[in-house]
């Protein structure tokens, strides 16, 4: 067999639907990815943030990996690189770089993930979730689909469908060794009302019969434990792996807040769907998307076999990681964030809790009418109902539920107070409510609370979404003098 047949053979030209979502709904999360940390990392990180990443700078020792940011740190710098990595995904997700050579896009999607490291690496507790990780693998790998000029290769797709093989099987894999939740098919008794950040129909999916919930664990092994190994048959078998994933994945979109992680899961599961078979669904999507007579330059099929035998190399911790007893969940073994291990959710959280900030303006706290901060995505107000905010992340939303279960957060919990307390005003955007109006509280203190929904009775009748019981002080009142 010569060099040419060989090129030919790596062509996967029933794939270019595929590629089209993977490149630009990547880009699309990437695009919400920076502006999410424009609007959000000067407050949290920058140089009168909660965790100071300067601070972190100073130690190069405790860094995650390769940042931009060693040399030098400064909230504008820190939104130049945001809004140049937001403006270049969005050029992506417009098509434009696809239009030329496959270096191009090539240039463009490494670029971004060079800049997101950067900020994810500098990102302390704030960037510590498994989606980070994913996202940056994401964008290396579609660094490697070509344009248009190119048919997709399918080592690239190959490796596209060993990280969504990672990502459902691991995820299946860490319930099962999990919390016996999961083994009984009661996890779904819980995780409606206790996920992280609920959503509009999170209420009403929690209210279904407990026989719907255990019919949904169940979808849920089918969808991670045996799905993901049809992903590596090209065709309408392969294409059938995806749409269940798919679905799943779309289940979870509408009945929570995870961020991205369900809105990537779904872009990356698309690198198994066929043109043949959409086509066959959809016969308004051409078969012939412009790159079936497309031929593969040389030098192009020498980067996929050599990006394809170094993956594999690198997958290695990965591996084994998935059918180890001490399985790793979200964990990166190189410094670039490449063939990581994921997994979320490996328990389920029986019960609720939620930290509630109050602040007065009283002298003496003893006498003081106390007031609630309210944010714009964790529970707070009984009558409110959750908004939907994914795939945007708001990631100080999120540490408070994690706060609350226990985790250590007395290195931003602390200084978060401070801020409250000087009405700074930055951090009050990152609330949905002041309760002051701009005016700085004399007090400030944090009691915590266990939340449930609300029956449909309860609902009828007092027209609350929650009801809560209060537990007692988690942080007694402190004032900038005290």
């Amino acid at each position: 067999m010569d060099w040419a047949s060989i090129i030919e053979g790596l062509a996967a030209p029933d794939y270019e639907f595929g590629r089209q979502a993977l490149q630009r709904g990547i880009a699309a999360v990437y695009l919400i990815a920076f502006v999410s940390t424009a609007n959000q990392f000067p407050v949290l990180l920058g140089d009168r943030g909660l965790l100071p990443a300067p601070q972190l700078l100073r130690h190069p020792a405790l860094l995650r990996g390769p940042t931009l940011f060693r040399w030098r740190y400064s909230d504008a710098l820190l939104r130049a690189v945001s809004w140049t990595g937001a403006a270049i995904a969005l050029v992506i997700v417009l098509g434009l770089p696809q239009l030329g050579p496959p270096w191009v896009p090539l240039l463009a999607f490494l670029v971004i993930w060079l800049l997101y490291m950067s900020i994810v690496n500098i990102g302390q507790t704030f960037y510590g979730f498994g989606w980070e990780s994913l996202l940056l693998e994401a964008g290396f790998l579609a660094a490697f689909l070509g344009s248009n000029e190119v048919p997709p290769a399918w080592p690239v797709l190959l490796l596209f469908w060993w990280l969504v093989f990672r990502l459902e099987f691991g995820a299946g894999m860490i319930k099962m060794r999990g919390g016996s939740e999961w083994r009984d098919f009661t996890a779904l008794y819980y995780h409606h009302e206790t996920q992280p950040m609920p959503n509009p129909v999170s209420r009403y999916a929690h209210l279904l019969p407990k026989r719907i919930h255990r019919l949904e664990v169940v979808g849920n092994h089918f969808a991670q434990l045996v799905v993901p190994f049809f992903l590596f048959v090209p065709g309408p078998v392969g294409t059938l792996a995806a749409a269940v994933v798919i679905v799943t994945q779309g289940w979870l979109v509408v009945s929570g807040n995870f961020a991205w992680l369900n809105w990537i899961t779904i872009v990356l599961a698309f690198s198994a769907v066929s043109d043949s078979v959409v086509h066959a669904v959809l016969p308004v999507v051409p078969l012939d998307q412009g790159t079936g007579e497309a031929s593969m330059p040389p030098w192009w099929a020498a980067i996929g076999i050599v990006l394809t035998v170094f993956y594999l190399i690198l997958s290695w911790p990965a591996l084994k990681n998935l059918f180890s007893r001490n399985q790793l969940m979200n964990a990166s073994f190189n410094t670039w964030s490449l063939a990581n291990a994921y997994g979320a959710f490996g328990t389920v959280t029986k019960e609720r809790y939620e930290i509630v900030i109050e602040g007065t303006l009283a002298a003496d706290p003893a006498e003081g009418d106390w007031l609630e901060y309210e944010f714009k995505g964790k529970p707070g107000d009984v009558r409110r109902t959750p908004g939907q905010y994914a795939p945007y992340h708001l990631r100080l939303d999120w540490l408070m539920w994690f706060l609350a279960l226990g985790s250590p957060g007395e290195r931003w919990f602390l200084p978060l107070l401070v801020r409250l307390l000087e009405a700074d005003k930055p951090t009050l955007k990152l609330l949905r409510r002041d309760p002051f109006g701009g005016q700085p509280p004399s007090w400030v203190r944090a009691k915590i609370y266990l939340y449930r929904f609300s029956t449909r009775e309860e609902k009828r009748t007092t027209g609350d979404v929650w009801v809560r019981e209060e537990l007692g002080l988690f942080r007694a009142p402190v004032s900038l003098r005290a």
